[in-house]
């Protein structure tokens, strides 16, 4: 047997096998992930006010808080990559980057643009924010 089909078909034992092991070795034993039903439910719907009450009060937060806030929450997927201070590591630093640079190069990403070797790793992080998003996020690397 060639080395190339070794190889594929012990890609596709892991492929396969592996995600089977792990819901066979998966430790919950109800259908549900939740472990929380009747009573205990009923409990934490009396305290939140529910699913609706924690929705609008979710809603609530996000519409009063500022674009820096806004923009911190959603620079918490740029960390991996550009440091929690913006100090870079895998890609740049963005420390002293004005809003307008910052949002124009999102706005380059999203469309699809190439700006640097690493613009294929940013094409799907741009593509995920919407304008809002961009803006916000723009301001809060500017506070950096």
């Amino acid at each position: 047997m060639r080395k190339d089909t070794i190889a594929i078909i012990v890609f596709t034992g892991f492929a396969f096998g592996l995600p089977l092991w792990a819901m066979q070795a998966n430790k919950l034993e109800s259908d549900s992930v939740s472990s929380c039903s009747g009573e205990c439910y009923e409990e934490w719907r009396e305290e939140t006010g529910g699913v609706v009450a924690v929705a609008a009060a979710q809603a609530a937060a996000k519409a009063e808080a500022s674009p820096v806030e806004l923009g911190e929450k959603s620079y918490t997927s740029c960390i991996a990559c550009h440091g929690a201070g913006g100090e870079g590591g895998v890609g740049p630093a963005l420390v002293g980057h004005s809003a307008t640079d910052t949002t124009a190069m999102l706005v380059q990403y999203k469309n699809g643009e190439t700006r640097g070797n690493q613009s294929a790793l940013m094409w799907g992080q741009a593509a995920q924010l919407n304008n809002t998003d961009i803006d916000n996020l723009a301001i809060f690397i500017e506070t950096l």
